[in-house]
């Protein structure tokens, strides 16, 4: 411990109230990476202590124990064996619930035995108060062989004291592992291994040496050691499964004799808490589904409320000061790239922050308040049928306002399988970018006509777009399922949380850390494709799009009042002999079947930056301003194909929206897939499946159309 700053590693159960004491500590003073390897959040704080030192806190992800079960739990497992090369812990902070002791004693005894300095912190102490629960800190201290500190996060309280207790514990780290008493005897597991390996590895706790010969081959990266351990395995006989159950009836059994010495608590008839009252309701068999749809309309329709506003904001500053600099700047080929390229991709990629913050914001809410546990819980059994698990709900209803944090929201599913059929089935949830185009299609095809006095049609159509595709997402799950070729039991065990308030500290510094991630990791996707895209609609092959500059400069000349609509004209030609219209052109034989034309075509190609690009592609191809969507309207109920039959037919037009309901038309979701998967192997496969569902679905809706 010679460096300058000291590293703590902060370990607990799941909701021990973790998060809680990594804010209090550290603030703001935070940064998000990833541990190397997997796709696991490595949150890291700074604080100092009351010497002066500098702290570095790394937040773990939570865990029962130390045998690991999920991916999350690996990466805690390693860096407490001293096996993650990147990840070094000095001292460990473990959080305990003081409500539910007796389960986080056995994550506690053993990491007591692996021998390094840690302390004990006690979180939830009003909660076990209200359960009548008393703990004796100092007899448990005496018990463990360890500091115990109780705080609450919430209210700043013991943090001063949990302070001084780790500056006392690395002024002598030496004393303080030894301080540190066997917990249980491991000479009545595999006392002959174990021996063999404390003379070979001989730095290592007799612990740590067990778990190497239980994961040796996940902890030991030298092939010469792990040969080594095998040797020894395969000499005295190891059996770890019978090691390991034998080990942990040892210490439960150790851990009553500690809870019977050091923790009164009420019987659990002698008391029913608010939240046992609340369950019967919230989990209620008709009832709790039905308010769990109601909280999830509310949080679908905030998402849209709250973010309007802002999303606004933004879209008008950047359309102020892109048309700023249209007039200030000179007509070059590097203006149009800052205002066109940089501008647009910048607009695309800060006009999802508050959708970004506000879901997280919710999230974050409905996960301190112990909401969305039961939300899981309720949602399992539909989800399970479909190869997914109750805790893929939230990420698909969430794509509902924008598959971008929906799909990074989809961390907290612990099973590999579950959560990569989650990612690749969200985008088809119909998000907020589809209602421009599905608005603009239904006014075109469908009548304003009302059943019953008040079922709108057009919003019957929208709602079954809506419905198609979350059918759609349920049933490629369940096909999907059996060619994802990842063998990994899943087990939805799930703890139900006591119902408390909100801790807003939390969700203001999880909306600023989510907007941050999106912003600097997907982001630098988003602006190369956007670049690429102006390039692709800016330029073309040959001499045509500058005769055509020509052509419209002599005719602009000559019609000075036509100037305005001549403009407009000139960027839809030029956009038709740009690469990106040449692309149009080149699709058309592929997209005329389902209906189209090679305008759809190339806004079909401009709109994968957005699907919502679809309808301003549309305004500048006829020549319209794109605010004004009865013109826009009227010119694309206008318009025809060169044999003079209408373009926008209502099987044309329903077969558009159905391609736009299912397809991958959006850059920074794949951005998004392709940070969270760590590989360009499954937004490929996503982009690949996604365009092939929407091409057949939509070519059986235009065949039929044409047919009836």
């Amino acid at each position: 411990m010679q460096s300058t700053t000291l590293h703590i590693a902060l370990v607990g159960n799941p909701n021990s109230g973790k998060s809680s004491l990594f804010n209090a500590l550290t603030g703001l003073n935070q940064k998000v990476g990833n541990f190397p390897g997997v796709t696991v959040d490595k949150k890291t704080g700074a604080f100092v202590l009351e010497s002066g030192k500098k702290a570095e806190l790394i937040d773990l992800p939570g865990t029962y124990s130390l045998y690991p079960r999920r991916a999350d739990e690996w990466v805690a497992y390693k860096v407490l064996m001293g096996a993650d090369e990147e990840v070094k812990a000095d001292l460990v902070i473990l959080v305990a619930d003081a409500s539910n002791l007796k389960r986080n004693l056995l994550f506690c005894s053993q990491i007591i035995d692996l021998k390094v300095p840690v302390v004990m912190v006690l979180t939830m102490n009003d909660i076990a108060a209200k359960k009548d629960i008393k703990i004796d800190i100092s007899g448990l201290e005496a018990d463990l062989g360890i500091p115990v500190v109780a705080v609450n996060p919430r209210k700043n309280k013991g943090l001063h004291e949990l302070k001084k207790v780790i500056a006392q514990l690395t002024r002598v780290p030496e004393d303080a592992i030894r301080r540190n008493r066997d917990f249980i005897s491991l000479q009545n597991l595999a006392p002959a291994a174990i021996a063999d390996m404390q003379i070979y590895f001989p730095a290592n706790s007799e612990y740590a040496s067990l778990h190497q010969l239980i994961n040796g081959e996940e902890l030991i990266q030298n092939a010469d050691s792990w040969q080594l351990i095998k040797t020894i395995t395969t000499k005295h006989q190891f059996n770890p499964t019978k090691t390991q159950a034998e080990e942990i009836l040892h210490r439960y059994s150790r851990i009553r004799q500690i809870m019977q010495n050091n923790v009164v608590e009420t019987g659990p008839l002698e008391k029913k808490l608010f939240s046992d009252k609340l369950d019967g309701l919230l989990l209620h068999r008709t009832w709790g589904y039905i308010i769990l749809l109601a909280v999830l309309f509310l949080l679908f329709q905030s998402i849209f409320w709250l973010a309007q506003f802002p999303m606004d904001a933004i879209e008008a500053g950047f359309a102020g000061a892109s048309s700023w600099l249209n007039g200030a700047l000179p007509e070059t080929w590097w203006s149009n790239l800052l205002v066109n390229g940089l501008m647009a991709g910048l607009s695309g990629i800060l006009v999802f922050v508050p959708q970004i913050m506000i879901l997280f914001g919710l999230i974050t809410i409905l996960e301190d308040t112990g909401y969305m546990a039961r939300i899981s819980f309720l949602s399992d059994k539909l989800m399970r049928k479909a190869g997914l698990n109750g805790k893929s709900v939230m990420p698909m209803i969430s794509g509902f306002a924008c598959a971008v944090p929906a799909i990074m929201s989809a961390r907290n599913i612990e099973n590999k399988k579950e959560r990569l059929l989650t990612i690749l089935v969200t985008p088809l949830m119909s998000c907020s970018a589809r209602l421009p185009v599905y608005t603009i299609l239904i006014s075109l095809v469908i009548d304003d006509t009302y059943y019953f006095g008040f079922l709108s049609l057009q919003g019957l159509v929208m709602m079954g777009l809506y419905f198609l595709g979350t059918f759609m997402a349920l049933i490629m799950s369940y096909i999907l399922k059996f060619f994802i070729n990842i063998k990994e039991k899943s087990f939805f065990i799930l703890e139900l949380p006591i119902y408390r308030g909100p801790r807003w500290k939390n969700v203001v510094t999880t909306m600023i850390e989510k907007a941050r991630i999106f912003v600097t990791d997907a982001g630098k996707v988003i602006m190369v494709i956007s670049l690429l895209l102006w390039f692709l609609s800016s330029y073309g092959p040959g001499n045509k799009m500058a005769e055509t500059q020509t052509k419209y400069a002599t005719l602009i000349a000559a019609q000075p009042t036509k100037t305005d609509s001549l403009q407009k004209q000139l960027l839809a030609e030029k956009l038709q002999y740009s690469y990106a219209g040449l692309l149009g052109k080149t699709i058309e034989p592929i997209i005329k079947p389902l209906g189209y034309d090679w305008k759809i075509g190339i806004a079909l190609i401009t709109s994968f930056a957005a699907r919502e690009v679809f309808v301003g592609t549309m305004a500048t191809l006829y020549s319209v301003e794109e605010s004004d969507d009865s013109s826009l309207r009227a010119k694309l109920n206008a318009a025809v194909h060169e044999n003079g039959k209408k373009v926008y037919t209502l099987p044309a037009a329903l077969s558009l929206m159905v391609f736009y309901a299912l397809a991958m038309q959006c850059m920074s979701t794949l951005a998004i897939v392709k940070r969270e998967t760590k590989s360009w192997k499954w937004p490929v496969f996503q982009f690949i499946y996604m365009t092939a569902l929407a091409y057949g679905m939509s070519f059986l809706v235009y065949q039929l159309g044409i047919r009836l």
